[in-house]
């Protein structure tokens, strides 16, 4: 098996913590692409909305490229990794100060065809 996903697409700096997306992610990896759909379309979480439109654009992706069905492709890859964060300062009593981060993450789907694979491994 390849390492590199056939067909990606990634959103980079989403305002949301990886602690929020990473869960979502690890919920439709290995699935067919239409089921991560159905799944995450029912999700009331803000980052299933995000997953959902880097995953309906890896599937547009792979259309462009001369995929016929792109929901029977598989998520091979679906990362979310941290992305830098805005240091903010909350004040305190006795003139302190605490830190305030504003995380952001990169989360990143790549897709495969499995189908299509001959007789290899």
């Amino acid at each position: 098996m390849s390492t590199i996903a056939e067909y990606t697409a990634s959103h980079r700096f989403a305002r949301i913590s990886v602690r929020k997306v990473r869960p979502l992610l690890d919920l439709i990896r290995g699935k067919y692409a239409d089921d991560a759909l159905d799944i995450l379309k029912y999700m009331p979480h803000r980052g299933a909305r995000m997953v959902e439109r880097v995953l309906r654009s890896a599937m547009a992706n792979a259309e462009d490229r001369g995929v016929r069905n792109a929901g029977d492709l598989v998520i091979t890859d679906a990362r979310g990794d941290g992305g830098p964060m805005f240091k903010r300062l909350m004040p305190r009593a006795r003139g302190m100060a605490y830190l305030i981060r504003r995380r952001s993450s990169h989360i990143a789907i790549g897709l495969e065809d499995f189908s299509t694979r001959g007789d290899e491994g």
